[in-house]
């Protein structure tokens, strides 16, 4: 198979298959890079928002149900899946980092570098990884992946935490008390950003709190059961 960039929704075994619901999750993923480039100061965070909920979701879900079930069905999988992986912790660690960047050039860097490491990603993942799953796997077999990728994807945490392990069954373990923290912080941030004065304050001095919970919860030693150390690459 060719990269799932050039198939059509039937070739990719139809609208459930895993192999569609990624490539949807691309093509949206490519227009919120373009609008955050674009973009300055307030807008750009509200995109920024709309980036984290799609692109965290999103990897959650392969490193839980995809990544695990390509090592399973194919040769190489462990090679492969290490590599984006890899682009994954990084992709983590710069959007840990832009949390707390001033509005300045140093922040615009690390913007244009989470940009390009974010379609770096997508190239890996729709010109290698996915076609060789697609090769490996039966229409109906890429159709249960999809709908289970679909439900954890859904329940998934939507901030970076690269201090969690990339591979089960830390990251498993993690996924319930990150994502109820990361929805509530969500929701103080969009509420931040439509208040003024005391309501904006109060709102993200809370939001931080919940950052500050979520840090700790992330580093307990649990929740790095499985890593594979080559994602461990600037964590303490």
């Amino acid at each position: 198979m060719h990269s799932i960039a050039v198939h059509d929704v039937a070739e990719l075994g139809g609208s459930s298959s895993v192999l569609a619901r990624q490539k949807r999750d691309h093509v949206e993923l490519d227009q919120l890079l373009e609008q955050v480039q674009r973009s300055t100061d307030d807008e750009q965070d509200k995109v920024l928002m709309k980036i984290w909920r799609l692109v965290f979701r999103h990897a959650y879900a392969e490193e839980t149900v995809l990544w695990p079930a390509m090592r399973a069905a194919v040769p190489d999988g462990d090679a492969l899946t290490s590599r984006v992986e890899q682009e994954h912790q990084e992709i983590n660690e710069l959007a840990a980092a832009l949390d707390s960047a001033p509005s300045s050039p140093p922040r615009q860097e690390l913007i244009e570098r989470l940009v390009t490491l974010l379609r770096q990603d997508v190239r890996d993942e729709e010109d290698v990884l996915l076609p060789r799953l697609g090769e490996a796997m039966s229409t109906q077999q890429l159709r249960r992946l999809g709908r289970t990728w679909e439900i954890v994807r859904r329940t998934a945490p939507t901030r970076p935490h690269p201090a969690v392990s990339r591979r089960p069954p830390g990251n498993i373990v993690a996924a319930l008390p990150l994502a109820v923290i990361d929805h509530a912080r969500d929701g103080l941030d969009s509420a931040a950003r439509r208040s003024t004065g005391t309501t904006r304050a109060a709102a993200g001095q809370v939001s931080r709190a919940l950052a500050g919970a979520a840090a700790r919860i992330e580093r307990l030693g649990l929740l790095r059961v499985g890593e594979d150390a080559s994602t461990r690459t600037r964590r303490t």
